[in-house]
């Protein structure tokens, strides 16, 4: 394993220090949850090794969702370990894989840690950030090993729908390799959500967390789902190799709010759709800016226009150090630096649209006289 620091972990907010950032765009989830305004109830919990797979109880509510059994389920920490057990799982040097880009960066990092060989379906601003189906069939040879996914999309928060799913998963088993569909905005989709992708082919790994949706990635609790037998088989034993297990405490707090996912996650779509309504009012009133509308998630990938002629470096130093707020490069995500990723649900309203503004700021500055 060849591992290397990605510019989005070595960037981090909490790296550069909370108390130093006004307006904090740059993150990626739903505002953190407090302990305490979930309702739970810890104290009687044994703190022993819990079953390997994860919490029966658990792995069974996330299996009723998606149409599964538990057995279906595997509990892992945090989306990140699901996504490393599936490319440990079916990678080794040499092999290969085709991923979307852009993309969130553990998807493309990890196999290139591996020494795999990593082709790439490009999505184009210029084309929406739609995939190409035709472009996916022409990458996938006769090597590929995995083909690597993500939607609602991070960053752009575009979407496919139900027959496009579909016809990618008739093609990745017509090709006769995987598909691995990270959906961890699943439950934060503006339009009819998509079925769980597991669920329609053995060829499928679906992964998801409780950290982006639900503002718990402080008890770092993700899953993977697949009806493949051997294959479960196999990332059970990967999970065992890690970890062993998960946190009990981790797995109890996830599964007590599953209980109650409704009532809790009701308002978290509220806001979210607030939000996003304050989003789409700011792009239509300003000229500096174009984008692709997200159709889901909680983060958009602008990018300033073209024919603004402006020095990158200057304005993210202005943005952040003279109006303290901060956004997600464009080179996180391997792409150009006139593009931003912007998670608009992390800090309140208020702070949002004032960040919005100070973007525009910062711009105005930066131009190059």
């Amino acid at each position: 394993m060849l591992y290397k620091r990605m510019p989005i972990e070595i960037e981090a907010p909490e790296g550069f220090g909370y108390e130093n950032i006004d307006c904090n765009l740059s993150e990626s989830s739903f505002t953190d949850q407090r302990l305490s305004d979930l309702g739970l109830r810890l104290d009687d919990l044994v703190l022993l090794y819990g079953d390997h797979k994860g919490k029966p109880e658990l792995r069974e509510l996330i299996a009723q969702e998606g149409g599964f059994s538990a057995d279906d389920v595997l509990l892992t920490s945090g989306a990140a370990m699901a996504l490393f057990i599936v490319a440990t799982s079916f990678l080794n040097k040499n092999d290969h894989i085709v991923v979307a880009k852009t993309n969130y960066a553990t998807n493309i990092e990890t196999p290139r840690a591996i020494g795999a060989k990593v082709s790439y379906l490009n999505l184009r601003f210029e084309d929406g950030f739609q995939l190409d189906i035709k472009a996916l069939d022409k990458l996938i040879t006769k090597r590929t090993k995995l083909v690597s996914l993500t939607y609602p999309h991070n960053p752009t928060g575009v979407l496919i729908d139900e027959d496009q799913l579909k016809a990618i998963v008739a093609l990745v088993e017509r090709k006769g390799t995987y598909l691995l569909l990270d959906e961890t905005y699943r439950d934060m989709s503006f339009v009819p959500k998509l079925p769980v992708a597991a669920r329609l082919s053995d060829r499928v790994i679906s992964i998801s967390s409780m950290s982006k949706s639900y503002g718990l990635p402080g008890i770092r609790m993700g899953w993977l789902i697949s009806q493949n037998k051997a294959l479960m088989e196999t990332f059970l034993a990967a999970k065992e190799q890690i970890c062993i297990t998960n946190s009990v405490v981790d797995e109890e707090i996830a599964f007590q709010y599953w209980q109650k996912k409704e009532q809790l996650f009701a308002p978290v779509r509220d806001t979210i759709q607030k939000n996003f309504n304050i989003l789409k009012t700011f792009m239509a009133q300003q000229d500096v800016l174009e984008w692709v509308e997200p159709q889901g998630g909680c983060v958009c990938f602008p990018r300033i226009k073209s024919e603004i002629d402006i020095d990158m470096a200057k304005f993210h130093d202005i943005l952040l150090n003279q109006y303290a707020t901060y956004v997600g490069r464009g080179h996180w995500f391997e792409a150009d630096a006139r593009y931003l990723r912007i998670g608009y649900s992390w800090d309140t309203s208020e702070k949002l649209l004032k960040g919005l503004n100070n973007i525009l700021k910062a711009v105005e500055v930066a131009k190059c006289k």
